[in-house]
């Protein structure tokens, strides 16, 4: 069965689902103070690995990143954008990450000092704990998407490694049998 296809495809989020939503039930019991550190490893998380693809763009798009996004009437891009697209969807996917955690982080203080929220304080508790196996489960798919990324760096540092050794040994190979000429 091919792993793209629609019907895997609805199975993987209605099991995502289900673990959220359990997640959430079970996290009823789970005080914020011990989720917060979890809240944190799943920022910290977010940043190396929009640091790390970024860095990546960096380095294997110098060019590609100065030229400006041209769309035509159609909403098709050019301006030899190709390649670099794949690399942007973990970099996008660690942004609203590291977004929801930062507004988690400010206004959990916040609502502790509603009665109301107090008063539901086990229903919060499911809700954050929810929100952060959600978030954790999408952040272990960016970090999964940045493999293959990583796999293409790989490949594209193999190429240019053998394209330099090829002209290494060619100029090796010219200086050799000039100096054998004289």
């Amino acid at each position: 069965m091919n792993v793209h296809s629609p019907i895997l495809r609805r199975a993987r989020w209605v099991l995502a689902g289900v673990v959220v939503i359990g997640g959430g039930w079970i996290g009823r019991s789970i005080p914020f103070a011990e989720q917060w550190p979890l809240f944190e490893a799943l920022r910290t998380t977010a940043a190396i690995v929009f640091a790390v693809v970024g860095a990546w763009v960096a380095i294997m798009f110098p060019e590609r990143l100065k030229q400006p996004i041209v769309k035509r009437a159609d909403g098709t891009r050019i301006a030899g954008r190709e390649g670099i697209d794949g690399f942007f969807t973990p970099i996008v996917h660690s942004t609203i990450i590291l977004s929801f955690v930062l507004i988690i982080g400010v206004v959990a203080p916040i609502a502790k000092r509603f009665e109301w929220m107090i008063l539901h304080s086990e229903l919060w508790r499911g809700v954050t704990y929810a929100l952060l196996i959600g978030l954790t489960l999408c952040q272990v798919w960016t970090v999964l998407m940045s493999l293959g990324q990583a796999d293409e760096v790989k490949q594209t540092s193999f190429t240019h490694i053998s394209k330099f050794a090829r002209i290494v040994n060619r100029k090796a190979q010219g200086s050799t049998s000039a100096a054998k000429e004289d």
